[in-house]
């Protein structure tokens, strides 16, 4: 029976550990990137329905003055705490699931997509994918990075990491492991030799 579908590539890995370039990677060999992320800030744009359902669920301290999402105060409140991390997922994940699949139901048969998603693994979305990338790194390397990239301190660094699921967990779901401790030229590098990887096996599978 011919494959219906676009091949479906699940992109993860642990916050800093170099997601969105390897996506910009396999977006310059031609693949359809759908990012997790981009869906769910369109889905909490000012006065959607998921906004309201946030404010109701979380208080209206997660809104800024103009109605938008204050996802540093929502990260407050569910960093660390793993009743309303919870609570946040089963109102997020099911509405990006569903984005998700209507996108790749338009993307025409014959292409790759690459599903950029952090939450890969936790939301068990590994489900949807024909194969899995997973961006793995040393955990000091991923702090300092975080660190110097991204304004936090080591111990919110660590902490967030700890609020994902572990290294292990990740790689045990992975088709392909990309490791991102050297250089950027040698990431990239890796990155360009898995698409190819990647082409292969969609080709098997389609063929």
């Amino acid at each position: 029976m011919a494959h219906q579908m676009p091949f479906i590539v699940g992109l993860t890995g642990g916050i800093g550990s170099g997601k969105s370039s390897a996506a910009s990677c396999f977006l310059q060999h031609g693949a359809v990137v759908i990012d997790a992320d981009e869906i769910s800030r369109n889905l909490t744009a000012p006065d959607s329905p998921v906004i309201r359902e946030l404010a109701a669920k979380f208080g209206t301290g997660i809104l800024t003055s103009d109605g938008s999402l204050d996802r540093a105060a929502l990260a407050e409140i569910v960093f660390g705490n793993t009743a309303s991390l919870s609570a946040l997922n089963e109102i997020m994940h099911p509405k990006i699931r569903a984005e998700v699949l209507s996108r790749i139901a338009d993307v025409d048969p014959s292409e790759i997509v690459v599903y950029d998603m952090p939450l890969l693994v936790e939301t068990n979305s590994v489900d949807i994918c024909d194969a899995v990338v997973v961006i793995d790194l040393d955990v000091d390397r991923q702090v300092e990075r975080l660190v110097a990239n991204r304004d936090m301190s080591a111990e919110q660094a660590i902490a967030r990491i700890n609020n994902q699921s572990s290294r292990e967990e990740r790689n045990l779901a992975a088709t392909w492991i990309i490791n991102n401790n050297g250089t950027p030229q040698e990431f990239n590098q890796a990155c360009s030799f898995v698409w190819e990887e990647i082409v292969k096996r969609a080709h098997k599978m389609r063929t």
